[in-house]
């Protein structure tokens, strides 16, 4: 049985362990030198500074982000799969507004554009959370469906009305420097979204932890039914008001790629954050603070993955099926704990 305070701990050394194994497993099968492997992994993701802070750091911030965002979902009781589609509005309505107010000063052009996708990722989630609450629609379907929309929408916005002027690339025109998010020193790409990123997380965290709200939002994932018998919780508002937040947060997360990255919108501007988001918050549990954690782990693979492909030659598509091995392989852990906690055999 693990219990009590050990059991984050446990859980954590189950993912670092896997991690090891599962990697070194796959990249020995795959008849790859194994060492040459993990020395690229490391070093393209936490070798120096530059590698730490513009590599890791920067990959990070979406995950971390939209992980909080399925986190807080999956929280209350609301499967959010739509973190991907919610990203992809966020970041379509923070270019532009980028584009449209380009002669605001900074002060107030960078938080438009950051309210402009958390406002547009919400939306995105009211349309599904509308379906489920009126209609009865499960939102894992509604919410995968409306990823495949909000991925056309950006298709057609950059090779319609929101195209650069030579209409050549399918893409917008640059935004202008008082709508990028400020850096941390001129030798990184680490920016101010990451320091949002973690603020967000310990806010999420405190809130659910600490506020009226939070227990509610706790008490309707835990079991509806109950909660509203027994608590006399108004189940309906609690999860619609989560899914809103969750929409809005990965709606954030796509405008600060925007304003901090990219700086323009273009056609897969997203590599998955949404769907890798899934497994960021199951590794950390639900819990915002931990999404920290997983979320820079997650940016480490991201990074190191490309330092594997170009110094060992190993393929970027292996550390994919990595994190999908280490998930499923979680899964099962947990599960046969909570059996042996409950004394139940599955």
């Amino acid at each position: 049985m693990i219990g009590g305070r050990r059991s984050p701990r446990r859980f954590a050394a189950y993912a670092v362990t896997l991690l090891v194994l599962s990697t070194g497993l796959l990249l020995g099968a795959a008849g790859f030198d194994v060492r040459s492997a993990f020395v690229a992994l490391v070093r393209g993701s936490a070798g120096s500074w530059y590698a730490l802070g513009s590599g890791t750091l920067v990959r990070a911030t979406p995950l971390i982000l939209t992980g909080l965002a399925v986190a807080v979902a999956f929280r209350a009781g609301v499967f959010n799969i739509g973190a991907e589609g919610q990203f992809l509005v966020g970041a379509a309505a923070g270019a532009a507004v980028a584009l449209s107010m380009r002669s605001l000063p900074a002060i107030a052009l960078i938080p438009a554009v950051l309210l402009a996708g958390v406002l547009a990722g919400a939306a995105w989630a009211w349309v599904a959370a509308v379906l489920r609450t009126r209609f009865h629609v499960l939102e894992v379907i509604s919410t995968i469906m409306l990823n495949f929309i909000a991925a056309y929408l950006v298709s057609y916005l950059v090779r319609g009305p929101l195209q650069e002027p030579s209409h050549v690339n399918p893409q917008t025109e640059t935004i202008v420097v008082a709508a990028r998010l400020p850096r941390f020193g001129a030798a990184t790409r680490l920016h101010l979204g990451f320091g949002i990123a973690i603020a967000a997380c310990l806010g999420a965290w405190w809130a659910i932890r600490y506020t009226a709200a939070g227990f509610r939002l706790r008490v309707a994932g835990a079991n509806a039914h109950a909660a509203r018998s027994a608590g006399l919780i108004d189940v309906e508002r609690v999860t619609t008001r989560a899914f809103l937040i969750s929409g809005g947060v990965a709606g954030l997360a796509g405008a600060i790629e925007v304003s901090g990255v990219t700086y323009a919108l273009y056609e897969n501007i997203s590599p998955g954050y949404g769907f890798t988001a899934i497994a960021v918050a199951l590794l950390a549990r639900l819990n915002p603070a931990a999404v920290i954690v997983t979320g820079i782990l997650f940016g480490a693979l991201e990074a190191g993955a490309s330092a594997m492909q170009r110094d060992a030659g190993v393929p970027s598509v292996v550390v994919s099926v990595v994190e999908a091995g280490i998930i499923l392989a979680l899964v099962a852990v947990e599960r046969a704990r909570r059996a042996s906690s409950t004394g139940v055999s599955e």
